[in-house]
């Protein structure tokens, strides 16, 4: 169904809605969440409406994004704290600044000492707890600023690694140069860093070519409502893949 043709009451709004959006390719959370707002103030005539969102997703990927308005946006941090199932795609034998499509491949290595069954053995590798650095192009923050500013900058801040736990990650189709994946991790996982460090695991290179989230908990992308009326009349190509 498509968001924008249900419609909501103010007590239901300001009392708190939890609201399951399938996020299009080219869209920033942020500017999810803008739309949903001014729609919602639109359709209503409220003044002002607190909604958030309850865990990011990057503009390139697609998938479920939990939204929440009025006083269930103190459930916020509930939420961002259960685990995320994600499918996707990455390339093999060439890597990116930013670990995706966002910025140009930097450097191409060689793939022909990699076996199917070495990609099968290699991925129980990255199970389990594990230490991971995120992207310089992110919108983590260090002494205020933003870490792909620093990037965009062409400076290389220092970055501290992290502990995730990857609860699964299963390879589902290998036609190199291309490997299908899933994904079961905690808060916090980069997919895009998995994808670069499975790369250089495999003494060759990868980025992240596609991403989509399918799960948050015990909520799942079927339950979603789709944003096609509005993403059709904003284009992808009008609209900035860069982060915010």
């Amino acid at each position: 169904m498509d968001f924008f043709k249900r419609s909501f009451s103010t007590e239901s709004l300001i009392k708190g809605e939890l609201l399951l959006i399938d996020k299009p390719v080219g869209w920033s959370s942020f500017q999810v969440v803008n739309k949903i707002r001014w729609h919602l103030k639109n359709m209503t005539g409220l003044k002002k409406l607190k909604v958030g969102h309850a865990g990011t997703l990057d503009p390139l990927a697609t998938g479920l994004l939990l939204i929440c308005t009025g006083e269930k946006t103190k459930s916020i941090q509930t939420y961002q704290k259960q685990e995320k199932e994600y499918v996707g795609k990455l390339f093999l034998g060439a890597t990116t600044l930013s670990y995706d499509l966002e910025t140009n491949r930097d450097y191409s290595y060689p793939t022909e000492h990699i076996t199917h069954q070495h990609i099968l053995d290699m991925s129980k590798k990255f199970t389990g707890e594990i230490e991971q650095y995120p992207p310089v192009f992110s919108a983590l923050k260090k002494e205020g600023k933003r870490l792909y500013k620093y990037a965009r900058e062409g400076l290389k801040p220092e970055i501290k690694s992290r502990h995730v736990l990857i609860s699964e990650f299963k390879i589902e189709k290998i036609k190199l140069p291309e490997i299908e994946f899933l994904v079961r991790c905690s808060k916090g996982t980069y997919i895009r860093s998995l994808a670069h460090d499975f790369g250089k695991a495999l003494k060759s290179g990868s980025h992240l070519i596609s991403l989509r989230r399918t799960k948050i908990g015990t909520f799942s992308i079927e339950e979603s409502y789709h944003m096609n009326s509005v993403y059709n009349e904003n284009s992808p190509k009008n609209i900035s893949l860069k982060l915010n």
